[in-house]
């Protein structure tokens, strides 16, 4: 059984970890506003979709620990709230669309065995389009 005192306090945990009020915790987790401030007073207890709604919207919080107490929040493969997290963007070195190779140079794999190319479209940056059949 959940102790309803010591879940609220978690929840506590997790919108200040997030700067988050009742309002907007609320709001992330697609519930009534109401829902949130009668679990926080004690008046109602979590149903099994609140806590689901909890753990699918932030990656950060652990099912064990929202609901025993144990374990870690945030996860420790976490550092940040997913909200300041920026996905990391590789620019390749060097590719085919690359304005700098020299158009009469650029490899062209080979075809994967047993298979034959039939078509090569060349796309141009003013939006014209060359198309080779063999």
């Amino acid at each position: 059984m959940v102790n309803t005192e010591e879940f609220t306090n978690r929840i506590n945990k997790v919108m200040e970890y997030y700067d988050l009020s009742a309002a907007s915790f609320a709001d992330k987790i697609d519930v009534g506003r109401s829902s949130i401030s009668h679990l926080l007073s004690g008046r109602n207890k979590p149903s099994l979709d609140f806590v689901m709604k909890i753990i699918n919207a932030f990656p950060e919080v652990e099912l064990y620990w929202l609901l025993n107490g144990k374990g870690t929040f945030p996860k420790k493969d976490s550092a940040a709230p997913v909200e300041t997290k920026k996905p990391e963007v590789k620019k390749p070195a060097d590719d085919l669309f690359t304005s700098t190779r020299d158009p009469e140079n650029i490899p062209v794999p080979p075809p994967a065995q047993g298979k034959i190319i039939q078509k090569i479209v060349i796309f141009y940056s003013d939006g014209s389009f060359e198309a080779y059949q063999n």
